[in-house]
Parts: C-alpha cells; sequence; structure tokens
C-alpha cells in the first residue's frame, strides 16, 4: 500500500483529503505545517507528498525546495494543493519541483487521479 503525507493547516481540508485518499486504498499520515512535514518525511520516507502552500513555520514552497534538493527526497513526488490557483502560482510551484499542481477547489476525482497516476509514473 502506498504511503501518502498530506500536509495541511487547515483541519477540515486535511480531514477532508486523508478521507479521500484512504478511501482510495492508500495509507494517510497527515503533518500540520511544514516544519512537521519535514520531521515526519525522515521516518516515514513517503512515496508522494500532497503539500499545501500557505501554512505557519514553513510554507509549502520551502518545503518542496528542500525536498527536491535532499538526495533522498528528491524523487518523492509533490502534489501541490493550494487555494493559491492563478497561473503565476501554479508557475512557481512547478519552478520549486512541484510533479503537479492542484488549485483549491478540487474535484475529488482530480485529486485522486493525480496521485494515482504520479504513484504509477
Amino acid at each position: 500500500m502506498s504511503k501518502i503525507l498530506v500536509v495541511e493547516d487547515s483541519v477540515s481540508q486535511r480531514e477532508m483529503i486523508s478521507d479521500l485518499l484512504r478511501k482510495s486504498g492508500l495509507d494517510v499520515t497527515v503533518a500540520s505545517d511544514g516544519l512537521e512535514a519535514l520531521e515526519k518525511i525522515q521516518g516515514l520516507c513517503p512515496d508522494l507528498i500532497v503539500l499545501d502552500i500557505v501554512m505557519p513555520k514553513m510554507n509549502g514552497y520551502e518545503v518542496c525546495r528542500r525536498l527536491k534538493a535532499d538526495p533522498k527526497t528528491q524523487n518523492v513526488p509533490v502534489v501541490m494543493c493550494s487555494s493559491k490557483g492563478e497561473e503565476f502560482d501554479r508557475y512557481w510551484g512547478m519552478k520549486q519541483g512541484a510533479d503537479a499542481y492542484i488549485a483549491k477547489p478540487f474535484q475529488p476525482t482530480e485529486l485522486v487521479g493525480t496521485v494515482r497516476q504520479l504513484l504509477r509514473g
């Protein structure tokens, strides 16, 4: 079973995304900010990370840059999932190394489909 780390500071969003991924058969762990995410990644070695951008302590862009700069985590797919839905935000997210960018609000099938596609790839 694939291990997914969901990094989201909003409790309701975190629960909604986690439930969605669990129902599609994935093993989900959560973190509520960027620093907690980096700590959990070391022990968890997730197969994929769903990452919010606007969070306390460390934003998603910084987390993504750090993951992609570290040889141990550079090949872990990152799906940025943010309410920042402008074209520039998408461009900047991909520039930080994200493998996919999903703007909130999103269709459940869009998130699950993107995650499944990246896990296969």
